[in-house]
């Protein structure tokens, strides 16, 4: 059974943390970087390895989509990090977190890859 969960996110525009995430039978952690472009009005993810520090993938905006679009990690399925979606929980009609909804109407939901 696929497990999933919920990156705990908030509106700060500059987030940085670990997080240990359930995927493929396995906990792996990972360092995530959350910035909000204010001028492009997106967010976007960066992943790091904690141990090194050392870039898994970068520049992976927050937007929505539909299967199997949905995965923001689809192309990165090879570095067996998982699988990842943003999930509008609100219903507002947007089909990406702005400056003021990410961690609320808007989740990133990660867990086993597809």
């Amino acid at each position: 059974m696929a497990e999933y969960r919920i990156i705990p996110l908030t509106t700060a525009p500059n987030q940085y943390f670990d997080c240990t995430i359930p995927m493929d039978g396995q906990n792996k952690t990972l360092r995530f970087n959350v910035r909000y472009n204010d001028l492009a009005k997106y967010w976007w993810l960066e992943i790091r390895d904690p141990a090194t520090n050392a870039y898994i993938a970068d520049n992976i905006v927050l937007v929505t989509g539909n299967a199997p679009a949905a995965d923001l990690l689809e192309q990165l399925r090879y570095l067996g990090i998982g699988s990842a979606a943003v999930i509008n929980v609100s219903g507002k009609n947007a089909d990406r977190p702005d400056d003021t909804t990410l961690g609320a109407d808007f989740v990133l939901v990660w867990g086993d890859t597809v």
